[in-house]
């Protein structure tokens, strides 16, 4: 049993981890920059410490003080929650010759799993559907034009270590194939310090369909079921729900049967998740796997009655899973928005902040994960996502409603919030009838 978790972590997703510390008898210890200094995760936490000021990279993402913080404060364990350092090997490596056990996979597994060009490598190997494109990494814009030729027109080019969105472009054509790739190339470069990419073929408007996967270190791993993630913008999440409206029970079988076999192909303990695209025709392809616990967790918590916050913790101290696969018998259905500080009718420009005033909705079947109270100043240095609204009903034409009428409810006065824009999407009919896909922000919505 672990005496004490540092949560290297902030918001709402701190706060989610100190509650299953709380519940579990576990002490825990809040990491904070000086901007966060007044923020509900340094106040629900057992104990806190400062570990700089100024930009993450000063603090969250600054190795060495946090695990000096978690000396200093005797912690067991580390939990990174999602973001920052949660898929970062030499952060795992740290804690590993500190002495410090990190919630979370191996190291050696996440370099392997991180690393996109890899990762399809890997799921090649082992038989997993995956978009037919590049094997080995690219790192020449004129062999990624050869190899891009042979793969078909329209192509996407990736960074390997990317993520949100970053080092991500669609090739049209030939003629602009060089120019689209060196930007992606110089994206990835600022933001991970890798040239990295690979190639893959475009599939346009594709459904994103991910399974959400638990391992421990005995051998046992189990499929908790589908999300869908398909309403983005920028190739950012808005909207999650389970089950998804776009798959049949055939595929949703055959997708969790994939996703266990990826995560036993690279031995992978803890929580992480598969992410797939499925194409207009149905066919699901292996896109990443996310080696991390996943903003939308709530979810699949909701269908599924399961805390994978607390399973993450309970595999990280050695225990086997407290569910096996016959025991995952998702329920009904939930939906999550997320809610942001942010403008959208102001190509959605950042809103930070005081908060005056804030309600927050409840009842039966409604949950939201958030970091916020009235007073609370919104910072500037960190993402804008403030809330995580989740709701839960026998039917999507339920949880579509009580989504409504908890949007409907909720107040957050002092900042500008996407709440309307939400509550907007819940109304448009292609959203209700289950047909929205990566492109209906754009498409639909008319947003750029």
């Amino acid at each position: 049993m672990f005496n004490k978790i540092l949560i290297a972590n902030r918001g709402e997703i701190a706060v989610r981890i100190i509650r299953a510390c709380r519940n579990m008898g576990i002490r825990s210890v809040a990491v904070y920059s000086k901007e966060d200094a007044k923020s509900l995760h340094v106040q629900l936490a057992d104990q806190r410490i400062c570990i700089g000021e100024g930009p993450a990279k000063n603090n969250y993402l600054n190795m060495d003080r946090i695990i000096t913080a978690a000396r200093n404060m005797d912690a067991d364990a580390i939990h990174p929650g999602f973001g920052f350092l949660s898929e970062n090997s030499e952060f795992v490596r740290k804690c590993r010759e500190n002495g410090i056990a990190f919630i979370g996979p191996e190291a050696e597994v996440i370099d392997k799993m991180g690393n996109k060009s890899h990762a399809r490598k890997t799921m090649m190997e082992a038989g997993v559907p995956v978009v037919p494109g590049t094997k080995e990494p690219v790192y020449d814009a004129e062999v990624g034009k050869n190899l891009a030729r042979e793969i078909g027109y329209p192509v996407m080019i990736k960074a390997s270590s990317g993520g949100g969105g970053k080092g991500m472009r669609v090739a049209q054509s030939e003629d602009e194939f060089e120019f689209q790739f060196n930007m992606a190339q110089r994206e990835s470069a600022n933001a991970f310090g890798d040239d990295t990419m690979y190639i893959e073929r475009f599939i346009q408007n594709p459904r994103h369909v991910e399974i959400q996967i638990m391992a421990d270190n005995h051998g046992n791993v189990v499929a908790l079921g589908d999300r869908d993630c398909s309403v983005q913008r920028n190739h950012q999440k808005l909207i999650e729900e389970s089950p998804s409206p776009a798959i049949n029970e055939e595929t949703r079988q055959r997708m969790n049967e994939v996703a266990v076999l990826a995560a036993k192909t690279v031995n992978y303990t803890n929580a992480g998740t598969i992410e797939f695209i499925v194409d207009q025709n149905g066919e699901f392809y292996f896109m990443e796997m996310n080696t991390r616990i996943q903003v939308e967790h709530g979810v699949t918590e909701m269908v599924t009655g399961t805390d994978l916050i607390i399973e993450q913790i309970r595999v990280a101290m050695g225990e086997t899973l407290s569910f096996c696969q016959e025991d995952i018998i998702p329920r009904g259905h939930a939906i999550e928005c997320r809610i942001n500080a942010e403008i959208p009718e102001k190509n959605f420009m950042p809103s930070p902040g005081v908060v005056q005033h804030i309600h927050l909705p409840a009842g039966n079947g409604v949950r939201v994960d958030t970091g916020l109270y009235a007073g609370y100043r919104i910072p500037s240095e960190y993402d804008s996502m403030i809330a995580k609204v989740i709701v839960h009903a026998p039917t999507r034409e339920a949880a579509l409603q009580k989504m409504r009428s908890a949007l409907d409810e909720m107040v957050i006065m002092g900042v500008e919030t996407n709440l309307d824009f939400q509550y907007q999407i819940m109304r448009t009919p292609a959203f209700c009838e289950g047909k929205a896909d990566t492109g209906f922000i754009e498409r639909i919505m008319n947003v750029k």
